[in-house]
């Protein structure tokens, strides 16, 4: 489970990234699991990030999806049109 942290923001946003790819390269499972449970403060730059390690997983053969996005971030992929590259996990 790749766990993002309460604050996601522009400024944050590489240094998750990276901490991300890095638990996705260790990790052997064939499944990504992103839990966007503790989100509590983000932008635009979530997005990013989540859009970013699903990329990471896939170049990995992982499949991807996230648990527990928050319905404002569910929003704006939306509206952004990314929405259905963020499946939510089951």
């Amino acid at each position: 489970m790749l766990v993002l942290p309460d604050q996601l923001t522009h400024a944050t946003a590489p240094a998750c990234c990276r901490m991300l790819a890095q638990a996705l390269r260790s990790d052997p499972g064939r499944e990504a699991v992103a839990d966007a449970s503790g989100l509590r403060q983000f932008d635009s730059s979530a997005l990013a990030v989540l859009l970013e390690a699903r990329r990471e997983a896939l170049a990995l053969g992982k499949t991807f999806s996230v648990n527990q996005l928050p319905p404002r971030l569910r929003e704006l992929a939306t509206l952004y049109g990314v929405a259905e590259l963020l499946p939510t996990a089951s």
